[in-house]
């Protein structure tokens, strides 16, 4: 059986070393009084709850899975997701991130992002029924009406009521132009909606009284395409004004998808027939409150690989240690057993290195991304705001598809490290390998991610918010720049900057003549960019832990960092090279094709 303890030691070290978060939201007038001690009590606790109450029931809430009922079409969660469920609720858990106004916590971001790595780390598939409500919550609560927020704010963020997003239909996924389900308005405001969503995760469940749909649909004077698509709440029950539940809507789920892994999540499909729902935003406006959902999502996916991946590794690790074969090539390290344990290995260490740089560079993308949504969102300065929010729009997918490619290499090698142990299921193993594959598809497929970066949000505005993440690296360089000690840090990243700028102004200038090479580049080029993410970062980290050394802090822990980030910038960082000669490969040896592919 597989273990979990919360990696906190290391979210400190982020939170309050690397970014100095409580200084940070001293800015903020709503989190002006958070301190360090807060934040490390919330999340000791939430690391308490992962570990005791969903950590035991992901190996078998995967063996039982889903079960739907064909005639009442209602979905049973596996044993134990119910009462982790109510649980979650009774400790306040849902309320963490969520605005007082509606009863929630005002907890930042950062703090909510952390709680939902261990939840990640500890069982992906029941962290997804409420996660998805988050994403609901947030388009609500961006484009709601007053009397939408009030009736269904305060009993998503109670947890009582959970959230879905309904998008996908069976003829067309990511090109939601191709949408469609209908919305028909009637006499009293409300609409009257009809079609068939797939891949709707919690879309349907036992664990909360309600749900509370999000559908995109198409209004009947809808222009073509995705300037014409409307959102709607549609709830699985009808609201009463007094706020209690009504009769059934027209909304229920018609099947449940058997899938690779995340089995004990229910993927629904949902049907819609002359369901009842009132419009979310302006008709026609509905990508907009599609997109913060979205946005939303992305980010939450790339945390559920940094969860699979720090959990593999630790068992990874464990494993290493424990199990004998064979003896070291450089001699008999563990005389007093019959071989040496496996951690003596070469490659061995480079899998379990592999995770573990992963998973340090994935935590610390994920709490820079929180610190600027939260700036984004809640910082008095309106400059401040902006440069958050673009910044924010150009690590989405990097955080988005980097950390879940990660995620598939990491959790790979450490099932690699049990060797045949890592191929049996009671061992775990194999199911972090089998989640984590649905994070590079869904909410997006990595292409799509690599596509969004490069045409939309790097070459779509000439590179300047890539120029404004340049800012950052630069900084770094000139305060770090004479340091000797840093020069094994600071001078890979401050020569990938430096290539970027060519890089990019290349590809750009080779998208005008032909478009296809944007998409033949954009996949390398994503990897590229989050490398020079990730560089940065463990710049950012190995600077704090040289700094505590030469204070002359004996901790072990600073001279683990400055291990992990040699080894990142020895052994992971190089792929940069590769990938930008595969990109400038161009597109022409995969369009002129035809034959190979006939």
């Amino acid at each position: 059986m597989p273990t979990y303890t919360p990696p906190l030691r290391d979210m400190q070290f982020v939170l309050h070393e690397v970014f100095k978060v409580a200084d940070e939201l001293k800015q903020i007038p709503k989190h002006a009084d958070m301190d360090a001690d807060t934040i490390n009590a919330v999340l000791e606790e939430g690391g308490k709850f992962a570990t005791e109450v969903t950590f035991p029931l992901n190996i078998s809430g995967d063996a039982e899975g889903c079960t739907i009922d064909q005639a009442t079409h209602a979905v049973t969660t596996p044993k134990g997701f119910k009462e982790a469920y109510a649980k979650y609720v009774e400790g306040g858990w849902a309320a963490l991130g969520c605005d007082p106004e509606y009863g929630g916590q005002g907890l930042p971001f950062v703090v909510n992002t952390m709680f939902y790595e261990m939840l990640n780390s500890a069982n992906q598939a029941w962290t997804m029924y409420p996660g998805l409500t988050h994403g609901a919550y947030a388009a609500l609560e961006t484009h709601g009406t007053p009397e939408q927020k009030a009736t269904y704010l305060p009993k998503m963020t109670s947890g009582e009521w959970t959230g879905s997003m309904c998008l996908t239909e069976p003829h067309c996924g990511t090109d939601l132009g191709l949408m469609r389900t209908k919305a028909e308005p009637q006499a009293d405001g409300t609409y009257k909606i009809t079609g068939n969503k797939i891949f709707i995760s919690a879309g349907e469940h036992d664990m909360a009284d309600n749900i509370i749909h999000l559908v995109l649909a198409r209004l009947p004077d809808a222009p073509p395409g995705i300037k014409g698509i409307s959102l709607f709440i549609v709830p699985k029950f009808h609201v009463n004004k007094d706020g209690s539940i009504g009769e059934r809507n027209g909304i229920y789920c018609g099947g449940l998808e058997h899938k690779m892994g995340i089995k004990a999540s229910a993927t629904c499909q949902m049907v819609l027939e002359d369901a009842v729902g009132t419009l979310v935003g302006q008709p026609h406006k509905g990508m907009q409150g599609m997109f913060v959902m979205m946005n939303a999502a992305r980010l939450g996916v790339g945390n559920q690989s940094l969860g699979l991946t720090e959990v593999a590794y630790q068992n990874a690790l464990a494993y290493a240690k424990d199990r004998l074969q064979m003896r070291s090539l450089s001699g008999t390290k563990a005389k007093d057993k019959p071989a040496d344990p496996i951690i003596v290995h070469p490659d061995v260490r480079k899998m379990l290195l592999t995770a573990k740089a992963y998973a340090e560079g994935g935590r610390a993308l994920q709490a820079f991304c929180a610190m600027l949504l939260e700036k984004e969102h809640n910082h008095p300065d309106e400059k401040a705001r902006k440069d958050a929010g673009e910044l924010l729009a150009l690590l989405t997918p990097i955080a988005k598809a980097f950390l879940t490619d990660n995620g598939h290499t990491a959790t790979n090698a450490c099932m690699q490290v049990f060797g045949g142990h890592g191929f049996i299921k009671e061992w775990g193993m194999e199911q972090f390998v089998r989640d984590n594959r649905i994070n590079m598809i869904y909410e997006g497929t990595n292409t799509i991610q690599s596509l969004d970066l490069l045409g939309r949000k790097i070459l779509g505005n000439n590179g300047a918010t890539l120029k404004k993440f340049g800012k950052l690296v630069g900084a770094l360089v000139q305060e770090e720049g004479v340091n000797e000690k840093m020069a094994e840090f600071i001078n890979p990243v401050a020569y990938l900057a430096d290539q970027m700028t060519k890089f990019t102004t290349e590809l750009g200038f080779r998208g005008m003549q032909n478009p296809d090479e944007v998409g033949a580049a954009a996949v390398d080029y994503l990897r590229v960019a989050g490398h020079l993410v990730f560089g940065y970062f463990f710049a950012r980290m190995a600077q704090v832990a040289l700094r505590e050394i030469a204070a002359g802090n004996q901790d072990p822990f600073y001279q683990a960092k400055l291990q992990t980030a040699r080894f990142y910038f020895a052994k992971l960082f190089p792929e940069t090279a590769t990938l930008m000669r595969t990109a400038r490969t161009g597109a022409k040896v995969l369009m002129d094709t035809d034959l190979a592919l006939a």
